[in-house]
């Protein structure tokens, strides 16, 4: 089953990267968003409000709407603060009044209070910054959105691999039982040597090797967070995987919870670095 399973995960890849790759080099920015980022956002939108409202098919499709809606604005106007001021406060309080006029079952009405005002910015906000930055940061973009994509997917393959060989401790047993800190520090050291790789090579004369390795461990771990913060989600929800969507990894979110957080992480050091 394993083996059958990673053969499903290197076919995905296969066909994947191809496209990611033409997307962000050859095609104009607004197609890696039509045709990636914002399909990422509904199919991930779906899948949280399904485990957050799982009997609630009018308040999954409000999520959804909500998500794309804060996806859209946030791509249109990213420069634009007050559009982000306005999403970051409006959303959240959005969510108790749009709950209130459903309020179905009172045991999980706060489970619906908070996933549809923070699912919303979880889900859209991050996967968009990847779009803003491809558009925005001139001709490194292609490269910031790479460095993004790869400290999240290459921390993932690195503990998949050193975990399932070599793991031995549990890493967080309550959340992920299958989770080393062997794999853990594998995926880590992934993350750094794609770090490395971009100084030397994508971002070479942009990401300084000085920057490089605090910035690949930090987002290696911050990766490793998404991953585990989406396995408690699902486990406290009684969910396996949060889809059927991506062949051998299971639901969109199961593979992009690592690239939610990296993704913010290579934005905000981008920013504070003058990139755009």
């Amino acid at each position: 089953m394993a083996t059958a399973n990673l053969a499903i995960r290197l076919a995905t890849a296969t066909i994947a990267v191809p496209v990611i790759l033409a997307l962000l080099y050859r095609a104009p920015p607004w197609c890696f968003y039509c045709v990636l980022v914002l399909p990422a956002v509904l199919v991930g939108a779906y899948e949280l409000f399904a485990m957050s409202h799982p009997h609630d098919r009018v308040g999954r499709g409000v999520g959804i709407l909500l998500s794309g809606a804060a996806s859209l604005a946030f791509y249109l106007r990213s420069n634009d603060i007050n559009v982000t001021q306005t999403l970051l406060l409006a959303v959240p309080l959005l969510a108790p009044v749009l709950t209130l006029a459903r309020i179905g079952s009172i045991e999980t009405a706060a489970l619906r209070v908070f996933a549809l005002g923070f699912g919303p910015l979880f889900v859209a906000l991050p996967l968009t910054l990847l779009a803003v930055m491809l558009r925005s940061f001139g001709a490194a973009g292609p490269g910031a959105v790479l460095l993004a994509l790869g400290l999240g997917w290459f921390g993932d393959t690195g503990a998949y691999f050193v975990g399932s060989t070599m793991g031995r401790h549990r890493l967080c047993a309550a959340v992920s039982p299958k989770k080393t800190v062997e794999g853990a520090i594998g995926g880590l050291l992934a993350s750094a040597a794609w770090g490395i790789a971009g100084s030397v090579g994508y971002l070479r004369g942009t990401l300084p090797m000085a920057h490089a390795l605090p910035l690949a461990i930090a987002g290696g771990v911050l990766g490793q967070a998404g991953d585990l913060g989406e396995s408690l989600i699902k486990r406290s929800t009684g969910v396996k995987d949060s889809g059927v969507s991506v062949p051998g990894h299971g639901g969109m979110l199961d593979r992009v919870d690592s690239v939610i957080m990296t993704a913010v992480a290579v934005f905000l050091y981008a920013r504070w670095m003058g990139w755009s």
